[in-house]
Order: structure tokens, then C-alpha cells, then sequence
């Protein structure tokens, strides 16, 4: 009837309402999900979530009626249902509470869900879209969001300003070879491998700059510690040398890693990590030279003639047995890449550091300071067979007002690995993009 007024229904709570020391005997209107189902007789028992928690749910023929009894009966695990009902204290049920519905809305009964234990990795890549519904990545991808808000803390504490390099460029930054290459309006493309050479373009104004970039490497590794997509964070730091870089990285490791556990205990709990093995975590962290890993590396049955690449099963065992992330320094020049300093004292090497996680995880952070002569990085082009010519807008930058400097990039999912104990490296990001995988 016009101008009679319609009650609103009442709001919406969530499950973690339900667990509320005073909820005990409250009324709760909750919505999300089916996790499991059981059905005796006129009795449906049903694990509901939402983005707070899970809640078990008791659902009764006699008190909803044969039809909506029914109805309710059709939810498929990952089923979308509304409901009012009671919470009482049960200590059989789930955290020691439950739901007893007195109406049960179905928004989407859902077909049978198709995914469950023992399926094939493949198959369960194909279904990921389905896949990311699990506790274990729900748990992992909200550590994730707080390990990124954790890094933008700190730096916005340290006064390094975030900046937006691009991701389409003109050129391989780290050689052509690792590079995705596509045409651009008829000229060569690039998906960009590191935001650094942008970011020391933003340097001289600015001083202390970062960049959360997406980067590309078409590398062709297929190990658990390797994606052709991953989430890279760069930064760059105005009058800084080797020593400051590395004091400067181990510090922001150990208060990055120590926030992410005091403000998300639960989700290292579902995921295996006790809390407190990362807030132990301290700096500083060991420092070796590569002259010195190799020798560690010789004594550990490994046949390495200097100038050999560290790669994943060299970094392992230099960290298996470690507790805490460990840095190897002055690396080859040729290892390295053309914008890398030369030791004072040493051709050969160049002052670049890796800051290798421990448990043999592998290298989580490259960094290095960076050449100012525009003789030698000329120079450096050329012996790697790059166009000099194509570098011109970077080589401007040390014609006017260069200062020394260095900066390091982070991967950030193999922080998140190391962190969680994870086996592969797809299991900390919702759509893994590796050589052989580009879907869903």
C-alpha cells in the first residue's frame, strides 16, 4: 500500500560476529559460501564461509518447512546461500559454535564442484580459477597482500618515493635473449624485465625512489623458484655504496618479515609457519664474498671454476643449513649485468650483491650499485652486443648531474615462498605464468 513504510532487513553480519564472546543467544543474518554438506533424515548440517572465517550451520526440516528444507538440500559444495538463524555453543561443532538457521535463502545451488584430493597438478592448473578457493590459498594470498602493504610501510617510513615506470619498452634493459619481444606499431617491443633504468631517471630529483612493477623474463627455466610474470620491487637510493645498500635491504627483510607475522598469525597457522621463527629474524644478516662461496661450495663437492653462474642448486647448498638470509657480494663482471659498477681495486668483479634466503630457498633480492662513466657503460654495451645508440636516453643521465648510486629488485613472490615454507613458486600467486602455462 503506497505510503506505508517497508521494514529494511536486517544487516548483514559476518561469521566472524558468530565468535564474539557475547554472540552466544544473537540473531545473525550471515551470507557466503558452502564448504562441506551433511544430510540425515530432516536434519542438513552445512560449513559455511566468508571472508572472516567458516561457521557451522545447523538446518531443520521442522523449523524451515518442507519446501525450504528442500531447496536447501540442493547446495553443492561452493553453493551461494543467504541466512537468518541463532548461534548457540556447541562444543562438537567447529570453534565451538553454530548456527541454527530459521530461513535459508539459496542465491546459487551450484553444480557438483569438481575439484577435491588427488587430481593431477595439471588438472588442477587448468581449474586454478577454482583451485584459489582452497583455505591454503585464500591464507596465502591475504600474507601476500600484507607482505606488499608491509614493503610500501617501510619505504614510505625511509622517505623513497613510489613512482610508475612503464611496462611496454623499446628495449631489453637485461638482454634481448630473456626478453618478451612483440610489434609495436612496426617497431620492436618489449615486456619490460626491471623498472631500474626508469627508476634512475626519476633518481636525481627525487633521491630515494621505488617502483611495484610487474616484470617479464622469458627464460625458459622450468624450477620452482621461476615465473615469466612475477611482481618485482625496485629501488633506487641517491649517494649509497655497497656496504649502505646491503644495511639498507637486511633492515627492511627483518621489519617486513616481523610485521606480516604479528598481523597475520592465523593465516601462517593454516599455512605451517610459526609466527615467531620470523620475528626472530635480525640483521645483520652474513656477508661472503663469490670468491668466498666458491671455496664453501668446492668443500661441498661442487667442481666450480671462478666465473661460474650460482644457480639453484649452488645457492642451496650455501643456505640449506641457515637460519637467516645470507648476501654474497662482488659477483663477475661478465655473471652481471651492463649498468653494474666495477670494484674499486678488482676488473673483474663488479660491487654487486644477492641476498640468498635461507633453508634453500634461493636468491629473493639482486642489488648492486651503479656505473656513472658513460666510457664504461659505452664500453660494457658494446661487449654484449647492444646498440649503444638505443641506450642514448640512459646514457644522458650521466652527462647531467650524475652521483653515485645503487639500488637492488626484489621478487616478490620468492620472499613469499621462503616465508611460507611453499615448494613451488606458483603456489604464491593466483595465476602462475610459466613456460608452458599463459591460461586461465
Amino acid at each position: 500500500m503506497a505510503g506505508v513504510p517497508v521494514a529494511a532487513p536486517p544487516p548483514v553480519d559476518t561469521v566472524a560476529v558468530v565468535f564474539a564472546e557475547s554472540a552466544v543467544g544473537r540473531s545473525v543474518r550471515l551470507r557466503g559460501w558452502v564448504e562441506k554438506t551433511r544430510h540425515s533424515g530432516g536434519l542438513l548440517f552445512l560449513l559455511m564461509r566468508d571472508r572472516t572465517g567458516s561457521v557451522q550451520v545447523a538446518v531443520r526440516r521442522d523449523a524451515l518447512g518442507a519446501e525450504s528444507f528442500e531447496l536447501a538440500t540442493t547446495l553443492q559444495v561452493e553453493g551461494a546461500l543467504e541466512l537468518t538463524g541463532t548461534v548457540h555453543a556447541d562444543p562438537r561443532a567447529p570453534g565451538g559454535r553454530e548456527v541454527r538457521a530459521t530461513s535459508v535463502h539459496v542465491v546459487d545451488a551450484g553444480l557438483p564442484f569438481p575439484i577435491f584430493r588427488d587430481q593431477t597438478e595439471e588438472f588442477r592448473l587448468d581449474k586454478r580459477h577454482l583451485v584459489i578457493r582452497s583455505h591454503e590459498h585464500v591464507a596465502t594470498f591475504r600474507v601476500k597482500a600484507e607482505l606488499l602493504a608491509a614493503f610500501r610501510r617501510f619505504l614510505d617510513a625511509e622517505d623513497v618515493l613510489e613512482t610508475t615506470p612503464p611496462i611496454l619498452t623499446g628495449n631489453p634493459a637485461e638482454g634481448g635473449a630473456e626478453a618478451f619481444q612483440f610489434d609495436y606499431f612496426g617497431r620492436p617491443g618489449y615486456l619490460s624485465q626491471t623498472a631500474q633504468l626508469y627508476l634512475e631517471a626519476m633518481l636525481v630529483p627525487n633521491e630515494r625512489v621505488y617502483s611495484l612493477t610487474p616484470s617479464f623474463r622469458a627464460e625458459k627455466s622450468r624450477t620452482p623458484r621461476h615465473l615469466t610474470e612475477y611482481l618485482h620491487l625496485e629501488v633506487e637510493l641517491a649517494w649509497c655504496d655497497l656496504e649502505q645498500m646491503n644495511e639498507f635491504i637486511e633492515r627492511m627483510i627483518a621489519t617486513v618479515v616481523a610485521e606480516v607475522a604479528e598481523r597475520r598469525p592465523k593465516e601462517l597457522a593454516v599455512l605451517g609457519r610459526a609466527p615467531d621463527e620470523l620475528t626472530a629474524l635480525k640483521p645483520p644478516f652474513p656477508r661472503i664474498s663469490y670468491s668466498d662461496a666458491l671455496d664453501r661450495l668446492r668443500g661441498k663437492g661442487f667442481d666450480l671454476e671462478w666465473g661460474a653462474d650460482l644457480r639453484t642448486a649452488e645457492e642451496a647448498a650455501l643456505t640449506m643449513e641457515e637460519r637467516a638470509p645470507i648476501f654474497v657480494t662482488r659477483f663477475p663482471r661478465e655473471l652481471k649485468a651492463f649498468y653494474m659498477l666495477q670494484s674499486p681495486g678488482d676488473p673483474r668483479t663488479v660491487e654487486a650483491a644477492d641476498l640468498l634466503a635461507p633453508e634453500g630457498y634461493g636468491e629473493i633480492v639482486g642489488a648492486s650499485c651503479r656505473e656513472t662513466s658513460v666510457e664504461k657503460l659505452i664500453e660494457r654495451l658494446k661487449a654484449i652486443g647492444a646498440d649503444p645508440a638505443e641506450y642514448d636516453w640512459y646514457l644522458d643521465l650521466r652527462r647531467h648531474g650524475s652521483v653515485p648510486h645503487a639500488g637492488f629488485g626484489i621478487g616478490v613472490e620468492r620472499v613469499l615462498r621462503w616465508m611460507l615454507r611453499r615448494e613451488h613458486i606458483r603456489e604464491t600467486t593466483p595465476f602462475p605464468r610459466t613456460p608452458s602455462r599463459h591460461t586461465p
